[in-house]
């Protein structure tokens, strides 16, 4: 009797081993761990993709959790022929700064594969980049913002294959912000740019994969130049397992691999929206960028009371956000090897935070503290980087008559419920 216990178990403890092997996704004691959509695709034997040829738009973002590259994962794929590789802004490889034309490659280094520009002659796939190609692969680590250009890559790669009769495979990824956050206005019209590609909010609460169905469902992308006819692209999306909507990054027991240089935490990618329409305000003040916190500071050499400012701010009694007074150097950068003066800030409640408008808050104290500090001058226009931003005129043109937030708040939630009211159409988890 012993001895069939004993056998019994040694077959129970080798069947959980042989499930271990076999699923590299699943982390120790913990059998529900979330998935990728690419970590979904591998455990699907790559179904979706077999016997087609495929290109793929990535950058070092696109990884399993165990940091293997989708490119190397593609490449090796049984019955999956991967034939060119599509670079969005900073890159295949990431190895460009913000806003740097990134030319096209003969060559993948490491694959050998062709590598076409997708943020340097163009922005949208040309039918010569598409030939030979059954399916389009798109696999990058978004923010959650409407300015960050991958989602736009993403749209004009939709447009393209849509034009070409190409399948688009979104392989879907968390939104590092979560997915109730939703802030800020739509795009105005005549304020659209590559930055502000679509009618959504600033900060739009979707994956990847949920905004690539909206975009397709709801016409929002248009056809060739010269044309406002909407397209329509064959689009397939693998989705994640086991994210929940609440989800941070932090959350996901996923490694974070920065998608660009100025995010290289998801702390980073929570903060962006914070504060990256004040670091396009004429230099008003620095936002961390060129320091060891991108994105979470608003410093100044002017400012001669950080204790003050960050006091004040606290008083506000703004919902799940503190500020800290920090001195600091910025090593690169118009304010690089200046002593500036400001505030961090910190989370202790995102969900309910302010995002978006958090850094209308700190203009507000400031011009308060420093009245003669005007951080914008000017007409706001659809040709200016602060227009293209904020996706219109009218929330500077509010807001600078007396810098106060309470100006801008109607204007700011107007499309709130109706856009909720379209996104949750789309909700795949």
């Amino acid at each position: 009797m012993k001895k069939t216990i004993i056998i019994i178990v040694l077959a129970l403890l080798a069947s959980c081993g042989a499930r271990a092997v076999d699923n590299p996704y699943v982390t120790p004691g913990n059998e529900i761990a979330l998935k990728t959509g690419l970590e979904v695709l591998i455990e699907s034997n790559f179904a979706v993709l077999q016997g087609k040829r495929v290109g793929l738009v990535t950058n070092p973002s696109g990884v399993d959790r165990n940091l293997t590259s989708t490119i190397d994962i593609l490449a090796q794929a049984p019955g999956v022929q991967l034939v060119a590789l599509y670079g969005p802004e900073h890159g295949v490889r990431g190895s460009e700064h913000a806003g740097d034309k990134v030319e096209s490659l003969a060559k993948d280094p490491a694959t050998g594969l062709p590598v076409h520009s997708l943020y340097g002659a163009t922005r949208k796939p040309t039918p010569e980049m598409l030939k030979g190609i059954d399916a389009m692969v798109y696999d990058i680590q978004d923010n959650g913002c409407r300015s960050y250009t991958f989602i736009s890559t993403l749209g004009l790669v939709m447009q393209a294959c849509a034009e070409a009769g190409i399948e688009v495979i979104v392989l879907d990824r968390p939104n590092p912000l979560g997915g109730i956050q939703v802030d800020g206005p739509l795009v105005e019209d005549g304020f659209y740019s590559f930055v502000g590609m679509y009618h959504i909010p600033y900060v739009y609460g979707l994956t990847v994969g949920e905004l690539a169905t909206m975009i397709n469902e709801e016409g929002m992308n248009r056809g060739q130049k010269g044309t406002d006819k909407p397209v329509k692209c064959k689009l397939t999306v693998v989705q994640m397992q086991g994210w929940k909507r609440d989800m941070l990054f932090e959350d996901t027991g996923l490694p974070w691999v920065m998608p660009s240089p100025h995010i290289p935490q998801a702390s980073s990618a929570l903060a962006y929206p914070c504060s990256g329409i004040a670091g396009d305000m004429n230099g008003f003040v620095n936002i961390g960028v060129g320091y060891t916190l991108p994105f979470e500071l608003f410093g100044a050499e002017w400012i001669a009371n950080p204790e003050e400012l960050a006091a004040r701010l606290n008083g506000l009694g703004l919902a799940g956000v503190r500020f800290r007074p920090i001195y600091y150097k910025p090593f690169y950068g118009g304010a690089a090897g200046k002593l500036l003066k400001g505030v961090q800030f910190y989370f202790t409640d995102y969900h309910h935070a302010p995002t978006a408008l958090l850094q209308f808050y700190v203009i507000e104290v400031l011009h308060d503290m420093y009245p003669s500090r005007k951080p914008f001058t000017g007409e706001v226009s659809s040709k200016t980087m602060l227009g293209k931003i904020t996706g219109g005129s009218k929330i500077l043109e509010l807001f600078s008559k007396r810098y106060k937030v309470a100006d801008i708040l109607d204007y700011w939630n107007k499309d709130r419920e109706a856009y909720l009211e379209l996104s949750r159409k789309y909700y795949r988890y």
